[in-house]
């Protein structure tokens, strides 16, 4: 019942407060990327969400676009900047996912979206199961584990089928208030 009726109001009301109140640090963030790392300030990329509809995900920027001599994008790691690297350890990167949340491509909770190839390496056999459901800005893996659980070892697809398995108010909720203290701990942060 939750699912089906409450958790899109919940998802509103709350991506909406948020917005209000997070204005001035989005606005100071896209400043900051627009003046370190040029335009544009928002990286879309395109993500198979509930259903396996596609949808654009926004972030804030947190590489540059350096090449090498031919024109080939250079490794992530060495185009991924300081500013980035607090964007992405702070989380303030995923906050434009907010409107994605208004526009119904997302939820506030759910499992993180992933790009096809994620989805057919790691989630072959349940990849159903984890689409009938709308992804997430948080979710069950990023609040309890963030980077210390991995695909290798199974504990990311656990924690993720776990959460599309027993979805409730109650669990969004304590989803909710782990991440934040998991944001402000830096725990599992890269």
């Amino acid at each position: 019942m939750y699912r089906k009726f409450f958790k899109r109001f919940f998802d509103v009301l709350l991506s909406g407060c948020a917005l209000i109140l997070l204005s001035p640090v989005l606005l100071i963030v896209a400043v900051l990327v627009r003046t370190k790392l040029g335009s544009p300030v928002i990286f879309c990329q395109e993500r198979p969400g509930k259903n396996e509809k596609i949808f654009k995900m926004y972030k804030f920027r947190s590489m540059t676009d350096a090449r090498d001599e031919n024109g080939v994008l250079l490794p992530d790691e060495v185009r991924l900047t300081r500013l980035g690297r607090i964007l992405r350890s702070t989380s303030l990167d995923e906050l434009p996912q907010l409107f994605n949340v208004l526009c119904n491509d997302m939820s506030l909770v759910g499992p993180r979206p992933l790009i096809e190839s994620e989805i057919q390496t790691y989630y072959d056999d349940t990849h159903d199961v984890l689409l009938a459901v709308k992804p997430g800005v948080t979710g069950y893996w990023q609040a309890y584990a963030r980077n210390n659980a991995t695909y290798q070892s199974g504990e990311r697809q656990k924690m993720e089928m776990y959460y599309v398995r027993n979805a409730s108010l109650w669990l969004d909720i304590k989803i909710l208030f782990k991440t934040v203290e998991s944001v402000l701990k830096k725990s599992g942060a890269q």
